[in-house]
């Protein structure tokens, strides 16, 4: 387990790197869907697995209801990004990224809020 939370934190770190490299380029202020691309291009240039607007399933007691929900990205099918382009993070963002977590399994999300003059002001790291 040890060694999965290493790359866990390597490969956030990574993400994190690119996501900073984006927001020095673009600054605050855009909206959410081209700090998205741009950050999905990023990612690919460093090399990493991305697919991006990942459809996720709900399923209750065991069936799976008509409604999907969609990860922003899904990084080398390890960590799940929520990117936002908003005047502050909310709880409900929190919520939404830990309901993600839960929904797919995951271990390890970000939520990157890019409107922010400081990306590591706009930036929370969540473990399931």
């Amino acid at each position: 387990m040890e060694g999965m939370t290493t790359c866990l934190s390597e490969l956030a770190h990574s993400i994190i790197g690119g996501a900073i490299e984006v927001h020095r380029a673009l600054g605050p202020g855009l909206l959410e869907s081209a700090y998205l691309k741009c950050l999905d291009k990023e990612l690919r240039f460093l090399g990493l697995k991305v697919a991006c607007e990942v459809e996720v399933p709900v399923i209750y007691r065991g069936e799976l209801i008509g409604c999907h929900y969609r990860l922003d990205l899904l990084v080398e099918d390890a960590i799940l990004i929520e990117v936002k382009s908003v005047e502050h993070l909310l709880p409900v963002h929190s919520a939404q990224v830990l309901t993600y977590l839960k929904l797919t399994g995951l271990k390890k999300a970000l939520l990157l809020n890019f409107n922010v003059p400081v990306l590591k002001a706009g930036l929370r790291s969540f473990v399931n």
